[in-house]
């Protein structure tokens, strides 16, 4: 199910810069906020809640969330389809600005750092990362990963999407996992938060808990 962010007359699919030139918004298809969207969408029969985020699932797919281990609090939703994963983060951030142009500096930057590689790339998400990092598998053995980092800031948050496997090198096995994508709600809610703060998620009857710390 593919819709459009509602606007005060028509849908909203450009937004204008400072010198009033048109230029694509990267979510004219999704993800939404909460307030974009009607609510009953947000507890149609297709759609997982998940606290801050509320997800449409794949046939096939395989839903499991990333548990911190000392606090018990849920860290990212990771959505296993087939070779192909996506991993699902959000984060507060300003009123007035977006954080994902700092944040994927830094993201680079730890690549960097851990002897791998950070590529940019333009998308119909705006601009993305292509890390390529060494990782050890369990026999100790050495082999380059590769992942696409999507970042999308949203009204006082920034969801961060991590394509994971076959989808990463494969633009034609990314395509289920950019749609689920589209269809993310983000129910930011009106409460302060501290910037980068993650946004609360729950675990839902029968997913399966995995251990991870990781922050943006």
């Amino acid at each position: 199910m593919i819709f459009r962010r509602k606007g005060k007359n028509e849908d909203l699919e450009t937004e204008t810069d400072e010198a009033g030139t048109g230029t694509a918004d990267p979510r004219a298809e999704g993800p939404f906020d909460s307030t974009e969207v009607d609510p009953e969408l947000l507890e149609a029969e297709d759609r997982i809640d998940l606290g801050a985020l509320v997800i449409s699932g794949l046939p096939g797919m395989e839903l499991r969330l990333q548990v911190d281990e000392q606090s018990g609090e849920v860290q990212a939703i990771l959505l296993v389809v087939e070779e192909s994963a996506l991993e699902l983060r959000a984060f507060a951030a300003p009123k007035r600005s977006g954080i994902w142009d700092e944040v994927r500096q830094e993201i680079a930057g730890e690549a960097t750092r851990m002897g791998g590689t950070a590529t940019e790339s333009e998308s119909s998400f705006g601009t993305d990362l292509v890390l390529v990092v060494p990782v050890e598998d369990p026999d100790g053995k050495i082999y380059s990963q590769t992942s696409r980092v999507v970042g999308i800031d949203g009204p006082r948050w920034l969801l961060r999407a991590t394509i994971l496997g076959r989808a990463a090198v494969e633009p034609e096995a990314a395509t289920p996992l950019e749609q689920t994508l589209r269809e993310v709600i983000v129910v930011r809610g009106d409460e302060p938060m501290a910037v980068r703060e993650s946004l609360p998620l729950r675990l839902p009857e029968g997913a399966q808990p995995v251990e991870g710390t990781e922050q943006a």
